[in-house]
């Protein structure tokens, strides 16, 4: 479906040679050649048309928590996005809440607000950074929730044909971390721009069914289980701050893009192969994770390997300067972390690093979440 574009009240600011690092949370990167921050969404819609008509190197940014941008800077324009705004368009107990969300918003304080609202859903993804149009884009899950549960539609600015488009649920071509909107790319980027998400949730005092083992006996009830909304969402964040995971400005383990690498996804006899060679490596009785995929593969746990290949929680780059301006998170293996003076090189050397041993041990190759932009893995 497509829909025309109106003129609105601009609400934009330029900057020229302007610093980008500060707006990631793994803060590093060099700076953009123009930025340029806007407040509605008709401001972004002309923003990206403008320089995808000046045929310029574009991208789209917002919570910065997915991106890790090269120590050379950006040659183009960053479009920073931050249009906020929450709209309930209905609520009732036989259809639930419809909820319409500006992309830049934040997507925790939206959380903490279905919280509050009895808007159940998303209480799983409490504490993940960024905005709520990226979480689309990724499809991101935690705690047994993915945001394919409850997205109803997506709203993008197609910069290939020129218009607004909107994308039901089943268009959005949802897997494990993936998208349409992530998948289909025109100029090194992605072909849609997302300006709002409608979210469909449940009116409901308690939480979705309970879907993660460890967040299960942190609450003291069995897989399946509902339990309050605010007892849901407390006990992800206590699991969260445990691992790195919930921003804070003090704690370097918390400087990173979350999970570098997403779980692998394996055929059955990829995952034969991974057994046998675990078998190999650590033991006859040792068993790699083994998780169901709804597509006859089967997943397994990129920080199970990280860490059985050698690279602890804290692993430094080797001949790295003391203190190392890059590890792998004291708390989490999944995390590359910025220990306060990183460069993006320092951050993609030990990725490297982690991802080729985690190869050649167990002949699994380790795919990066977060978007590289003007660096290779």
């Amino acid at each position: 479906m497509t829909e025309e574009t109106q003129a609105a009240p601009v609400h934009t600011t330029v900057v020229e040679n302007a610093p980008i690092a500060p707006l990631t949370t793994m803060r590093v990167g060099g700076p953009a050649a123009r930025l340029v921050t806007v407040e509605s969404t008709y401001d972004l819609v002309d923003a990206v048309r403008e320089v995808d008509d000046a045929d310029e190197p574009l991208l789209v940014l917002a919570g910065g928590s997915n991106v890790v941008l090269g120590d050379e800077g950006f040659p183009g324009t960053v479009v920073h996005v931050r249009t906020e705004g929450v709209r309930v368009e209905s609520a009732d107990s036989c259809g639930g809440a419809t909820v319409r969300v500006e992309a830049g918003t934040n997507w925790e304080a939206l959380v903490e607000r279905a919280v509050a609202e009895g808007w159940a859903g998303v209480e799983a993804l409490s504490g993940i950074p960024g905005s709520t149009g990226a979480t689309p884009i990724q499809n991101v899950g935690a705690y047994g929730q993915e945001v394919a549960q409850t997205v109803a539609q997506v709203r993008v600015w197609d910069r290939v044909e020129q218009q607004i488009r909107t994308f039901s649920n089943l268009d959005c071509g949802f897997t494990y971390r993936h998208s349409i909107f992530k998948g289909t790319q025109h100029r090194g980027m992605s072909r849609y721009v997302v300006l709002e998400v409608v979210f469909q949730l449940e009116l409901a005092d308690l939480s979705r069914p309970i879907g993660y083992a460890d967040l299960a006996r942190q609450l003291g009830v069995d897989l399946g289980a509902r339990v309050p909304l605010a007892e849901a969402r407390e006990a992800v964040l206590v699991q969260r701050r445990q691992r790195g995971m919930v921003l804070d400005e003090t704690d370097h383990d918390t400087w990173s893009c979350g999970s570098f690498f997403t779980n692998p996804i394996l055929t059955v006899g990829e995952f034969e192969e991974l057994e046998r060679r675990a078998h190999t490596v650590l033991g006859p009785d040792v068993r790699p994770p083994r998780f169901a995929d709804p597509h006859g593969n089967v997943k397994t746990s990129a920080a199970w390997l990280i860490d059985k290949a050698g690279f602890a929680k804290g692993y430094e780059l080797p001949g790295s300067s003391i203190p190392a301006p890059a590890s792998l998170s004291t708390k989490h293996t999944l995390a590359v972390t910025n220990r306060g003076t990183a460069s993006s090189s320092d951050v993609v050397a030990l990725a490297r690093h982690i991802r080729d041993g985690v190869e050649r041990t167990f002949g699994v190759r380790l795919v990066n979440e977060p978007v590289l932009v003007g660096l290779e893995l």
